[in-house]
């Protein structure tokens, strides 16, 4: 048997009747929505839930999408994103002038997260420990993800494109979009409770505490970046800087402080923030453009993407209270209404 959460008129945002696509709130549902059809496709699949019986096509039906295209993970079959294609209603009469498609997206390609049961579990997880390892870019999944995203591009051009993911789905949709943004098309991402592989320094009540450990992660990664890349190829002036290209692709984040997987980074932008009031800005600028991970996977000749570290975002963070883990981490929340939420925008170079 389905559970609740697999049915839109259950949980989903049935209540938005209406979307201005001005509207942040509007616009998040949507996109949560929409990485949640992807769920409950593979969801269907595993459950032989076909054609009356499928519950996935409320999630995009409801806000006037189609399905265009699946997209299908080459190891185990699993249905792991969708391109969907916006097909709004025919415009109501002129007085009613609140009708507004000037910021909908013609597609969205969204991807989901980890299912942790059923058939996709054990290669979901594998490409979780991948994220963990800053390998995910070279995984057959991830490779999938950016090929329909860059055919996408070719097609329709990046400005009618938004990208979308939940967790796991959400580090496929950072991959894809840095990787057109390091080809200056930068295309309106929504991330759910991205992946941050760090130390838990979030949870530390103390603030001089956190302060302190983090300033001092601060200066172990850069001293460790020059160590290991060259002083003297750190103060040269190279031609492409990958990490400074990403500066004008502002994707949206969406994190909350209960949710360990994503928290950290809350703790990473406003750190980089105060590091730039105490006048340590080249220090932290070395700092966020690497990890420890991948300086030492480099320093014995391994490629590494560390797909957390970006120098520029729209933070949403839920403060509303969450009760347990798997509410703080899912994607049910983003369509929640009357939310405590605190947004703020980051932008470095």
């Amino acid at each position: 048997m389905p559970s609740e959460r697999e049915i839109f008129d259950l949980s989903g945002p049935s209540h938005l009747t209406y979307v201005d696509w001005n509207n942040m709130y509007h616009g998040k549902s949507v996109a949560a929505s929409l990485v949640q059809g992807v769920y409950i496709l593979e969801k269907d699949r595993q459950g032989q839930r076909y054609g009356v019986n499928a519950l996935a096509p409320p999630w995009w039906s409801f806000f006037n999408f189609q399905l265009l295209h699946t997209l299908v993970d080459d190891v185990d079959s699993s249905i792991f994103g969708a391109i969907y294609e916006f097909k709004p209603p025919p415009p109501p009469p002129p007085y009613n002038c609140s009708y507004n498609l000037h910021r909908s997206p013609r597609f969205v390609i969204a991807f989901r997260g980890t299912i942790t049961n059923g058939d996709s579990v054990s290669r979901d997880f594998k490409l979780d420990m991948q994220c963990v390892i800053n390998g995910l870019h070279q995984t057959s999944r991830a490779q999938i993800a950016i090929q329909a995203v860059r055919n996408m591009v070719t097609s329709v051009g990046g400005s009618n494109i938004w990208l979308a993911g939940h967790s796991l789905g959400s580090s496929m949709a950072m991959l894809a979009g840095k990787t057109m943004a390091k080809c200056g098309i930068y295309i309106e991402s929504f991330l759910f409770n991205p992946p941050y592989i760090s130390a838990p320094v979030e949870k530390i009540k103390a603030q001089k505490v956190k302060h302190g450990l983090r300033v001092a992660g601060s200066m172990i990664t850069a001293g460790l970046t020059i160590a290991v890349k060259g002083k003297q190829q750190q103060m040269s002036f190279p031609t492409f800087d990958p990490f400074s290209a990403l500066s004008a692709w502002i994707p949206c984040l969406f994190v909350n402080p209960s949710d360990p997987i994503c928290s950290e980074y809350k703790g990473y932008f406003e750190h980089r923030q105060k590091m730039e009031e105490i006048g340590a800005g080249s220090i932290e600028r070395l700092a966020t453009q690497n990890s420890i991970v991948c300086l030492v996977m480099g320093a014995f000749g391994k490629d590494s993407e560390p797909l957390h570290l970006i120098p520029s975002a729209s933070l949403t963070v839920n403060l509303s209270p969450s009760k347990e883990f798997k509410q703080a981490h899912g994607i049910h929340q983003w369509w929640k209404p009357q939310m405590h939420l605190e947004s703020n925008l980051y932008k470095y170079s």
